[in-house]
């Protein structure tokens, strides 16, 4: 499954990248966040792979649900796609979106990629194992090797949303004291838990559940966690929540191994 899941990152990615160099208009969506051709054209040659290698597997993507299309029940597994990640960084031509894909058994994120295709950034994990994957220039795997959390810096490293930051992520990062800032967009703030390059990632500010599920596999697989602001596993396949929409996160913070993960 995870090879059927890098695969077709890398044919989003490529596809991403196209329509980052050609251009293309931006559309808001009811909630009045932006999506453009390239989410919609990453988002159908996932749904399309996904439902050929895997038809008994329900999948929630992003742009789906937005255009109201009703997901089915979910017991036991289902696929969580956000088919451009930091759709924000793409229209401001930075570098740090990412194609996300996940596979959540139970409530847990389980195997999950995270590409970065304008930077050549992959990432990967499975339950016990998280690697790190370099990229050609043909959207080819190269080489990959394994990356695990580390037991924390000092000073502690914070990423931080580069686009969604609040008062109360300041508030926790000046309760660190001592603390290097990382400001990166879109899930690879997870990766970078994951590969020891940044020791926690406070996010008080709102997520849906195909934000987060791709770098949360990853993260768990390299031996970190995240969790709500009651300490509890950040669980995914929420519906019918009295405070909120489906699929939506209270706030969370993730860690690697520096903060009790």
């Amino acid at each position: 499954m995870l090879g059927v899941f890098e695969c077709l990152a890398l044919d989003a990615g490529r596809e991403v990248m196209r329509v980052f160099h050609e251009g293309c208009a931006v559309d808001s969506k009811a909630d009045s966040s932006p999506v453009t051709e390239a989410d919609r054209e990453s988002e159908k040659i996932i749904l399309a792979g996904l439902r050929a290698a895997y038809p008994e597997i329900p999948c929630v993507a992003e742009e789906e649900v937005a255009a109201g299309i009703a997901t089915p029940d979910l017991e036991g597994a289902f696929f969580l796609i956000d088919p451009l990640d930091g759709t924000k960084e793409f229209v401001n031509r930075r570098t740090d979106f990412t194609v996300n894909i996940a596979l959540v058994r139970h409530g847990v994120p389980e195997v999950g990629v995270v590409y970065a295709p304008c930077t050549g950034r992959f990432f990967s994990g499975r339950p016990g194992r998280a690697e790190a994957l370099e990229v050609d220039a043909d959207y080819r795997i190269a080489d990959r090797r394994p990356i695990e959390v580390r037991q924390g810096a000092t000073p502690l490293a914070v990423v931080a949303s580069r686009s969604h930051n609040t008062p109360e992520t300041d508030a926790f990062i000046r309760d660190l004291g001592a603390a290097e800032i990382v400001s990166v967009g879109s899930s690879l703030k997870f990766c970078l838990l994951a590969a020891a390059e940044a020791d926690v990632y406070p996010r008080f500010g709102r997520t849906m559940e195909w934000d987060t599920a791709a770098g949360d596999a990853v993260l768990r697989a390299a031996g970190g966690m995240t969790r709500t602001l009651d300490g509890d596993p950040l669980v995914y396949g929420k519906r019918n929540q009295a405070s909120d929409s489906d699929f939506a996160n209270p706030h969370f913070i993730a860690t690697g191994k520096s903060a009790g993960a």
